[in-house]
Order: structure tokens, then sequence, then C-alpha cells
């Protein structure tokens, strides 16, 4: 499993979910990082199944699927009906329409359902996120691992900003970094990979906290 192939994975799971429910999926994608190709071996395998609409008795049936594929344990992910995913916030929309690489089916009609004001509360409300957590980790908890994973989300909120500028939505962390420049260059960069922080935890968090709170006051 180390070495799975996730196109092949995917594929077999596509298969197994038509198989499943036919003509009822509308959609079947990837999410996360191995559909941005940043996954490392022990990476999730974060699906998208839509359905015209899920029922009670679909979740043994999709059981039944998820525990006839290998790497199980790696699976996570949603599922959903059609309906409801028309009438998601559209804020969150906005970020599940380009984070999801799709295998079968579409999921272009919610392109109408979100706009640039969307666009802008997602970089409000992910940046309310971070704070929140920021100003908890720096008096309470104190863990430097907390603080990492903060600037690892802050990925999402600085391709909401970009898509904010230019309209242009960046899937992967090596393509943002390089549009960045000054302190989002800084912020993206310690939430790469290897790259551990060497400036105090009291420093790094009131990094992160400023930038935060300049988009939190600045995208209303």
């Amino acid at each position: 499993e180390a070495d799975m192939d996730t196109e092949k994975w995917m594929d077999a799971f596509t298969q197994a979910v038509l198989e499943a429910f036919g003509e009822r999926v509308c959609c079947v994608g990837l999410q996360g990082s191995r559909a941005r190709g940043e996954a490392g071996p022990d990476g999730d395998i974060d699906v998208v199944v839509i359905l015209d609409a899920w029922h009670m008795e679909d979740w043994p049936r999709y059981e039944a699927v998820l525990e006839s594929l290998p790497a199980r344990d790696k699976v996570c992910g949603f599922v959903s009906g059609w309906e409801e995913l028309l009438h998601w916030e559209p804020s969150e929309l906005f970020g599940f329409y380009y984070d999801t690489r799709v295998w079968y089916g579409s999921l272009a009609a919610l392109r109408e359902r979100f706009g640039p004001s969307d666009a802008r509360r997602a970089v409000r409300i992910g940046a309310c996120g971070i704070y929140h957590m920021c100003v908890h980790n720096r008096l309470h908890e104190k863990s430097g691992q907390l603080l990492r994973e903060l600037y690892k989300s802050a990925f999402f909120v600085l391709r909401a900003v970009h898509f904010c500028r230019t309209g242009a939505f960046v899937v992967r962390r090596s393509e943002l970094l390089p549009l960045l420049q000054g302190e989002e260059r800084l912020i993206l960069t310690a939430g790469m990979p290897h790259q551990e922080g060497t400036e105090p935890f009291a420093i790094q968090s009131e990094r992160l906290l400023q930038w935060a709170g300049s988009l939190i006051r600045s995208y209303t």
C-alpha cells in the first residue's frame, strides 16, 4: 500500500460505486492531497460520492463498496444527495468545486452557485478559523505541532485570496509559492513539508495572528 497507485484505485472505486448505485450516481471524485499530487505514501484517500439523493439504505451499500477495496483504512471523504449540495453554503461550495478532481459525472452546475463575494467570504471564514485556533494554541495548548498544522491550513486561505485577486484557482502549493511575495510567501513556506520553523513559538504565532487578523479586517 505504501506505493499504491491512486489513479488505479480511483478507477476501481468508481466502477464499484457505479455497480452499486447505477444511474443514481451524479459524481465521483477525489479531493485532498492525493488529488493535488502532494500526498505522501500514508496520505488519506479523500473521496466524494454524490447521488441523486442519499437514503438510509445507501449507507450499508456504500460501506460494502469501501470494504471491497484495498486501503480501506486510508479512505475518508464526503457523500451527499445532489439537492443538498446544490443548496450548500456558497462560500464552502467555492472550495469544494475547485478542490474536487472528478472521476465520473460532473459538478459543473455548482459553478453557478457561488460568485466573487462567496470567495471573499471563504477567505474571511478561513482566516477567522485560523485566528481562533492560533489564539487558543498560543494561550493554552502551546503546541508547535498544532501551530504547524495551522500554517499548513493557511494554504487554503491563500488560494482563495489569490482567486479573489486574479480569478485564477491554483491547485498546488508549489504552483502558488512563486506567485506570492513578502509575508504571504513566508506564511505558505512555513506550512510546506520539511520546513520546520527556527523562530520561537511566540514569534511564529504572532506572525500568523497578524496575517489572519489583517484578512479578517479586509475581507468584509
